[in-house]
């Protein structure tokens, strides 16, 4: 019972021996992890868990914030058969001026989606706003994606990060199990 899971370090080129937290730090300083880049190594990460005995070769990939772009990116440019977009910022729109990272809007890309996708968001979000959320709900919709998107009043950016203010329990753990019932439905056997 359960899931093979992986979580494939994006930031390890940014700096030989330095902690997660300073690769991290300079590949946001240098503009973020790039597209293609980001796309090979999750391609990696997957094509491992699909080669292991225990797979029964459905995967899914999840992200929060630029993460939740980069799951909406893998799920458009790999075969996945589930996603899950966490306040995904920069998947509709253009970073605002202060924002520490550079990258083009994905939303061309959404008629390659390749599997259902689940999308929460806070309502007070900035970015992505309710009116981006919006937008890549029509364009899902028009295109006839399987996607289902869920706002949380009173919730901003980062509702899901316990070590921040912007923490809010009731829609944390009503979108955790969201993302339960999600993956069950997709990934079970």
């Amino acid at each position: 019972a359960g899931y093979l899971a992986i979580c494939p370090n994006l930031h390890f080129r940014a700096g030989k021996g330095a902690s997660p937290e300073d690769a991290a730090a300079a590949t946001r300083a240098a503009g973020g992890v790039p597209d293609d880049q980001l796309v090979g190594d999750v391609d990696a990460a997957a094509r491992h868990l699909r080669s292991l005995p225990s797979s029964n070769q459905k995967l899914g990939v999840i992200g929060y914030c630029s993460g939740g772009r980069q799951s909406f990116l893998a799920a458009c440019s790999l075969q996945f058969e589930a996603a899950v977009d966490c306040y995904g910022a920069g998947v509709v729109g253009s970073p605002p001026p202060q924002y520490p990272m550079s990258f083009v809007p994905l939303l061309g890309l959404a008629p390659k989606l390749s599997c259902p996708l689940l999308g929460l968001f806070g309502a007070d979000d900035h970015f992505p706003s309710p009116d981006h959320v919006a937008e890549l709900d029509a364009e899902l919709t028009r295109l006839g994606k399987p996607h289902e998107f869920h706002s949380y009043e009173g919730a901003g950016h980062a509702f899901f990060c316990v070590d921040r203010p912007s923490y809010r329990v009731e829609a944390a753990l009503e979108g955790w199990a969201r993302i339960s019932e999600w993956y069950g439905r997709y990934l079970s056997s």
